[in-house]
């Protein structure tokens, strides 16, 4: 399954299993904000007490994918699939630049 990289900025519920907010640029440099699960994200135990940043993912599908004109690898993936991953601002859809993307083993 493809993902994409995110940094996990800040911790914001204890409600369970614990909430974080992580941030990840498109291909055209626009900043995103999710706020979800701790478990959706990592596969570390996040609290309060944390360190942020931290590394985390998004799990996606790669809808498509072009070269621009500047020769990068640009996907247009969907985070509604696998698990429904919205943004803040309730977008699931996003060019992503192929080099954000990694496989993500299940955890």
């Amino acid at each position: 399954m493809k993902a994409i990289r995110v940094n996990i900025t800040s911790f914001i519920s204890d409600d369970q299993p614990g909430f974080v907010e992580c941030k990840f640029n498109d291909a055209w440099d626009n900043e995103h904000v999710v706020q979800d699960k701790a478990p959706i994200l990592t596969d570390k135990y996040l609290d309060a007490n944390s360190t942020y940043p931290q590394d985390g993912v998004i799990a996606c599908e790669i809808i498509t994918q072009w070269n621009d004109k500047d020769g990068r690898t640009i996907c247009t993936v969907t985070t509604l699939t696998p698990w429904a991953v919205y943004t803040i601002h309730d977008l699931t859809e996003f060019d992503i630049l192929e080099e954000q993307l990694i496989e993500r083993t299940e955890w």
